[in-house]
Order: C-alpha cells, then structure tokens, then sequence
C-alpha cells in the first residue's frame, strides 16, 4: 500500500490517493457496489472514488486523514484474512471518531491502524466493534472480575459467552456457569407453568443463543449433558464455591444486593466472573436497590475488578435501537433532573 502526495486547493480542501497492492483485496474494501466507500463518504465527510486499486479521497484534512486510517487499518484486516462486513466499517470509523475526541484506548498507535480485540473460537471470530467492546474484551482476558454496565445491544452478554467458549476450547478452564436472576417485568418463577428446567429455559435462552453462535450444537449439547456448560438460576449458586470456571451473570441489575453478595463470593480459583446488565433496566420491586448499581459503586477501582461502561453509542445490533436507548435515557435525565429539583 503506497501514498500518493496529497495536494490542497485554495478552497482548503485536501487530496490524498492512496493505492493498494492487491486488486482482489481492494474489491473487497471497496464492498459491494462501493458500499463500504460510501459508508466512509457519509460518515466522515469525503469524497472516496475508486479507480482500480487507487482510491482519490477529498474534504477536510481531518476528514481525509480519518478515511485514510479507516481504509489502511480494513485492508490489514483483509490481509490478515478476514472476511469485511459493513458493521467493520462502521466499527472501524466509530473508534476513530473517538481516538480523535481523545478517547483514545493503549492499544492503539495514534494515528495509525486499529487494531480492534478478537475472539475467536472453532466456529467463529468476534471481532470489537466499539472501543467499550474493544476494552471489555482485553479486560476478560486480564482481570478476574469483569463488570459490563450499559444498555441492550452493546454486546456485554454475547462477548462474554463468546470469551468463556474460547478458554474452553483452550483448555484454560474445565465449565462454563452461565446465569440469570429469576426476575424479569415483574413475573416470578413460582407463577409460571411447567417443571424447573421449563420455567428456567425461557429466562436463559440468550445464553444458550450466543453458545450456539459460538460452538458447534453437539458440543454445546454435550456439554450441558455432562455438566461443563451449566445453566441455571442464580439461586442455584448459593452454598457453592466456582473453581476453574467462566462464571456469568447475565440481567444483573435485577439482583438484590444480598444476591449480588452472594454470587460474587462463589469465586473460586483459576475463575473469572462476568457480570452484565442495564442499571436503567431494574425490574425489581419498587425501592429496591439493585445488588449491580450498588457493586459498580462500592468495587470501583478494587484491584482485580474492571468495570466496562457502554453507552447508546456502542449499541451494535440496529441504528434504530441506538436512537431509541437515547429517547429513553433523556426521559429519564428530565425525571432525575425534576427529582433533585
């Protein structure tokens, strides 16, 4: 990959042509019908046009030299054989943006490629797609309690299945304890139909969802058949002590604080806790504390703990939901800000 030298006009627009050695590997970075260029084009204010394997950027010199970094840092990644999706390109562009704003995160050279954090197993590789997912995934791989703190469609849950799968294959750990208080919109376990594993199922399916996703469905079968892959309510966890293992809670913010007590000393050796939820999803009872706001205060800078903070900004799953999680939270800033007025 060459620069070719940038020109300014009077008009304080700046050319940059860059040109990529691999005819096939620009194709692919250019997307279908240039749909990757023109994500760039919107995002950061250029002009993007190809021509064979060049490509002539023009705008600001910041927005240029963004689009620049944005394309080196995806052609490395078709280098290194990764297959390009858009969402790459959205992932790509959003930590720039923020490495820009100062956000910047250790793991990146200022200024040069991003080299977002991966997980991979046998059957998939999940890539950072938002500097908070980017920081929670090295974070997994380094402490021994990982909080994820934000709203739907960040990923907190999905990663953390996805990193407890990779340390099974890798043999680092012997059982995955995945789990969920009994507590969702007001409906309590008693009152449903059905045995324990029928009332039980419907509450953890998005775990066994993201296992699927991660593993082959024999072995995700086999596992929970025999044990190393364990479902089951936090309720279950009191009186045990969880050695060797991944252990996550996922929906915390409907613990109560005596539960939240509770899971999180069932540590046990060579294991690490995952625990995941929306503080402004609390379904429990009316002047309840949620046991997941009260340890995201009180375990703050405690060695060994991170906390990941996710916000509208790092929702992955539609743009329509990042805006809807923003229609809410600024609901509930005009109620807190009426509450302490």
């Amino acid at each position: 990959m060459t620069h070719l030298s940038p020109k300014t006009d009077p008009k304080l627009k700046t050319d940059l042509e860059l040109a990529f050695e691999d005819n096939r590997l620009a194709a692919q970075l250019y997307g279908e019908y240039d749909q990757n260029l023109a994500l760039i084009e919107q995002r950061l204010g250029v002009e993007a046009t190809p021509r064979g394997n060049h490509v002539l950027l023009r705008g600001t010199s910041t927005g240029v030299d963004q689009a620049r970094r944005a394309l080196e840092s995806l052609y490395a990644a078709l280098e290194e054989g990764r297959v390009l999706v858009i969402a790459d390109v959205d992932a790509i562009i959003r930590v720039i943006e923020d490495e820009d704003n100062q956000l910047t995160l250790p793991t990146m050279e200022k200024k040069g490629k991003v080299r977002m954090a991966q997980i991979a197993t046998r059957k998939a590789t999940i890539v950072a797609r938002t500097p908070a997912q980017d920081g929670y995934m090295r974070a997994m791989e380094k402490r021994e309690l990982v909080f994820g703190a934000g709203p739907a469609g960040t990923g907190k849950t999905y990663l953390a299945v996805a990193h407890a799968a990779t340390l099974l294959e890798r043999g680092d750990i012997n059982r995955i304890i995945l789990s969920r208080p009994a507590v969702e919109a007001g409906e309590r376990l008693g009152f449903l139909p059905g045995d324990m594993k029928e009332k039980v199922d419907p509450y953890l399916r998005p775990l066994y969802d993201a296992l699927y996703d991660m593993m082959r469905p024999e072995h995700v079968e086999r596992g929970i058949a025999t044990g190393v892959i364990e479902v089951a309510p936090l309720a279950f966890m009191r009186g045990r002590t969880l050695s060797n293992a991944v252990v996550i809670l996922d929906e915390a913010q409907n613990t109560t604080s005596m539960q939240m007590k509770m899971f999180l000393t069932r540590l046990g050796e060579n294991s690490k806790m995952i625990v995941t939820g929306d503080p402004s999803q609390v379904d429990l009872p009316r002047g309840e504390r949620s046991g997941l706001v009260e340890a995201l205060d009180l375990l703050s800078g405690v060695e060994g703990v991170h906390i990941s903070r996710f916000t509208d900004r790092d929702v992955v799953r539609h743009e329509l939901v990042a805006r809807i999680v923003r229609a809410y939270e600024a609901v509930g800033a005009q109620k807190n800000q009426k509450t302490q007025g």
